[in-house]
């Protein structure tokens, strides 16, 4: 059976981490806004890989930003492929409201 991370928000670092114990398996950066969360960085420790850390880290962090009402702009390559594999994440993908062009 596979363990999985404990993933928390450390918004003063700007970014989530996936943690067993005390070691830091992996992180997820993000930039916030109030109506926001763009995730630009995705980087999990050599040690860690295969383990689904990075998978832990999107889904953790997905499910916090609906549950805040953020919109999603995945702006990392890892967050816009794990969510055009996982439908049930596509609702909050970030569409701009303003369809004005020059």
């Amino acid at each position: 059976m596979t363990r999985y991370p404990d993933v928390v928000d450390v918004p003063e670092e700007s970014r989530y981490e996936a943690r067993y114990g005390g070691a830091v398996a992996g992180v997820a950066e993000y930039l916030r806004t109030g109506e926001l969360i763009a995730f630009v960085h995705t980087e999990v420790d050599p040690h860690y890989e295969g383990q689904g850390v990075g998978s832990a880290l999107a889904r953790n962090s997905l499910d916090a930003a609906r549950t805040a009402g953020l919109a999603v702009l995945p702006v990392c390559p890892f967050y816009a492929s794990w969510i055009g594999k996982h439908p049930e994440y596509q609702d909050l993908l970030y569409s701009k409201k303003s369809r004005v062009t020059d």
